[in-house]
């Protein structure tokens, strides 16, 4: 009996240690020539898993890979240009009504981009 309740009592304090990224989020996210797009983020976690969609100009975009890991987030989006696919890894760090993002082209083409997405009210 003792060791269902350490048990329960650690997996509860687990859990009470995971940063809350569901919820709706909006960013500035650097692009091209100095220039920022706004991007919206509807995020659901459940448990370890993360879902959701990543909206941009050519609409909204289901995530994959979504794992959470503490206040560790990471996803993966996947986006067709010029009938290629792109795809770009994403690894936050939730803190109350913020993320702060990596975003990284699989492949390492490119730059990783930091941004910072913070929780909408609306």
């Amino acid at each position: 009996m003792k060791f269902r309740l350490v048990l329960l009592s650690s997996l509860l304090a687990v859990a009470a240690f995971a940063a809350d990224a569901t919820g709706k989020w909006s960013a500035e996210v650097p692009g091209r020539g100095g220039q920022t797009r706004q991007v919206t983020m509807n995020l659901k976690a459940d448990g370890a898993a993360l879902t959701g969609t990543i909206g941009g100009p050519q609409g909204d975009t289901e995530i994959t890979n979504g794992k959470v890991d503490g206040d560790t987030i990471t996803f993966t989006v996947t986006r067709e240009f010029q009938g290629n696919s792109v795809k770009m890894n994403y690894t936050g760090k939730v803190s109350g009504d913020e993320i702060k993002f990596k975003q990284e082209r699989e492949g390492g083409e490119g730059r990783t981009q930091e941004f910072t997405a913070k929780r909408s009210t609306t």
